[in-house]
């Protein structure tokens, strides 16, 4: 009974061998950043809203003030908060960045493209 199984070391090693699998360079699979994702989310999530919102206001001929911009402010807020976790995601170690690397100037674009509908409004 004793002797026949495997030592602790050969299990490691076995365990290892698995982790590694046949991925080139003996390198493992990184998972998406949380955060990166949370922000792609977010920034899309802005877009979304913003084109919904112009589309509404198109076909109700601009008589849709309050929830119009209500839910332009709504889109600012996802907007920001995309920002501020893709930043955040590149904190997080040994992940894959590229969600936070699209989330990042999906989530700006989203901001941007709300502040020229706010200051062409005020205009």
């Amino acid at each position: 009974m004793f002797g026949v199984g495997k030592s602790a070391e050969e299990r490691q090693r076995e365990k290892e061998r698995k982790k590694r699998g046949t991925r080139k360079y003996g390198q493992a699979n990184l998972k998406q950043s949380r955060k990166g994702v949370l922000s792609c989310i977010n920034g899309f999530g802005g877009l979304l809203i913003l084109a919904g919102c112009i589309f509404y206001a198109f076909m109700a001929r601009g008589n849709a003030h309050g929830i119009v911009g209500g839910l332009a402010i709504l889109a600012l807020v996802l907007a920001v908060n995309g920002i501020r976790l893709a930043i955040g995601g590149f904190y997080e170690r040994e992940r894959n960045y590229l969600t936070c690397k699209i989330g990042l100037p999906v989530s700006f674009v989203s901001v941007i493209f709300f502040l020229t509908i706010f200051i062409g409004g005020l205009s």
